[in-house]
């Protein structure tokens, strides 16, 4: 979506005052649905930059992250949270209570679902979750770019029942169409309030977080099918020396066949990974980085609650 030609289309808006002008809209909007299913990819595409990460592998966010999105008449809260899907370890639970917990805090909840991807018993699930909220409900049918005329067509009329609708859209996060339709239907729901965070603030997410966030959607997006469900990453040290950030990070896995695979020969793999992720950084946040990565062994992480709050996956 061009921002841009959203503001020029109300030049009589100032967007330079601190305080929010008499009829000003905020609120929090979830967005929800089965892994997969592009929460991450629009939420960025609407804040305009990455502050989720996003790969082919499902389940990719483990943490309700928060994007902002500030117009001239409303400041928009997107909770981006994990994929709702039924849990197969400690750490699926977590991630399930923390989308579901976003659910009843929220003015709006958007429930997404692939166009490209019938309508099935786990998006029937999720819409279970989703009526049980008080907020506005919005249906996304998403992915709208690759999908036909005739799939959309059909996800419609097998999502329309699934819950009462307060209004429907289709679009696609990659090319932008009808984000700005998304955008004004809701609009409609929020109430008026104050500006949650700055004008240009566009997003929760601390550092630390963000490094272990891009470092593992490198590893996500090298391995796939191998290792990714079991990869867990914590920041163990960050300093800044001089405009040099330097930063240490542990990679856990639960296996030590996957920390071979993931140090790879004479240490190229995690050398790749870490030259990757440091690049991200880079560009982010215009400094320059030292990261190093450090691949570590703790079986059966994802079974022990005393890892996965340590790992950060909690709310």
């Amino acid at each position: 979506m061009d921002l841009d030609a959203y503001f020029s289309e109300h030049p009589d808006m100032a967007d330079d005052a601190m305080d929010a002008p008499e009829g000003f809209r905020s609120g929090f909007v979830a967005l929800v649905g089965r892994p997969n299913a592009g929460k991450s990819t629009l939420m960025n595409a609407l804040v305009g930059q990455k502050v989720a990460i996003t790969s082919a592998t499902p389940q990719t966010t483990r943490r309700n992250v928060q994007g902002v999105l500030t117009l001239p008449t409303c400041q928009m809260v997107f909770v981006d949270t994990p994929g709702l899907h039924k849990p197969h370890d400690l750490l699926g639970e977590h991630l399930n209570a923390s989308a579901s917990s976003a659910l009843h805090d929220v003015d709006v909840v958007a429930m997404l679902i692939d166009s490209t991807k019938p309508v099935g018993s786990g998006d029937e699930w999720v819409a279970a979750q989703v009526a049980k909220s008080d907020a506005a409900r919005v249906l996304v049918l998403s992915k709208r770019d690759i999908a036909t005329d005739a799939q959309t067509a059909s996800q419609f009329e097998a999502a329309r029942n699934l819950v009462e609708w307060d209004a429907v859209v289709s679009l696609s996060a990659k090319t932008g169409y009808n984000a700005k339709a998304f955008i004004e239907e809701v609009m409609g729901f929020l109430p008026e309030g104050p500006l949650w965070y700055p004008r240009d603030a566009t997003s929760n997410v601390g550092l630390e977080t963000m490094i272990s966030e891009i470092v593992r959607k490198k590893v996500l997006r090298s391995f796939r099918e191998e290792v990714p469900h079991s990869v867990g990453v914590k920041v163990d040290s960050l300093e800044e020396r001089a405009g040099l950030f330097v930063a240490e990070a542990s990679i856990y896995v639960e296996r030590a066949s996957q920390k071979a695979m993931l140090i790879g020969a004479k240490g190229a793999s995690v050398k790749r990974i870490g030259m990757e992720a440091r690049a991200d950084l880079e560009d982010m946040l215009k400094a320059r980085w030292h990261l190093g990565l450090h691949v570590k062994v703790k079986k059966n992480w994802r079974k022990d609650e005393t890892e996965i709050q340590r790992l950060g996956y909690t709310e």
